[in-house]
């Protein structure tokens, strides 16, 4: 295991969105544990109903690049990191997740019996809330992937333009595919680190109890 070179709270407080990046390679130990560390997020009922393909051929990149309309950080950065959300995953057995989390003693029976009845997600068919549902636990792998590379000294850059039937075709999906793309994120050495954008005083955007009535 690479020791973090950042606590988690630091690495919330240095994380920036880097768009331009050093050529250097990323040591192939670095990468494992970084990927490693993503799929550690978790996912409504542990469903993990998202994947990662990651990209570091120069064709694929080029192709990423193109897809998001030729900005430069898929071009730039020596790995591009494509999260995929599944709709659809909650319809298989998924007997494994079931298994390993009854062995690992964090499922009882019950809770067991009640993934397997998967009623939460015969709700969120009924209400066309599927696509939705993946796509957040896909958002927060991507979190959990930004904030991993900041305490890795990586840089990074979420990426939230391009055309998904572009992203589709790059990574080999059927365009016509209900696999949604939920996020692009670039992940290498940055070229420079831009400053902090500020973000508003936290009054403005975190309230208690109620959410402010606007007049």
């Amino acid at each position: 295991m690479i020791t973090q070179t950042l606590s988690v709270t630091d690495a919330i407080r240095t994380r920036r969105t880097v768009r331009h990046y050093r050529p250097d390679p990323i040591p192939p130990t670095v990468l494992d544990e970084l990927l490693d560390m993503v799929v550690e997020a978790p996912s409504a009922w542990n469903m993990q109903d998202r994947s990662i393909v990651l990209v570091r051929s120069e064709q694929g990149r080029r192709a990423l690049s193109e897809a998001a309309f030729g900005q430069p950080q898929p071009l730039e950065a020596p790995a591009v990191l494509v999260f995929v959300a599944d709709p659809h995953a909650w319809r298989g057995a998924q007997s494994d997740i079931a298994e390993r989390a009854v062995a690992n003693g964090a499922w009882n029976e019950e809770f067991r019996a009640m993934f397997d009845g998967r009623a939460e997600y015969h709700s969120l068919s009924e209400r066309g809330l599927l696509r939705e549902n993946a796509v957040k636990n896909a958002m927060i792998a991507a979190t959990y992937v930004m904030l991993a590379a900041t305490g890795l000294g990586l840089a990074s850059a979420p990426m939230n333009g391009w055309d998904e039937a572009a992203v589709k075709r790059a990574i080999d999906i059927d365009p016509e595919s209900d696999l949604a793309i939920a996020v692009l994120v670039t992940i290498g050495y940055g070229a420079g680190t831009p400053p902090h954008p500020g973000r508003r005083p936290r009054p403005q955007t975190v309230f208690a109890e109620r959410y402010p009535t606007l007049s």
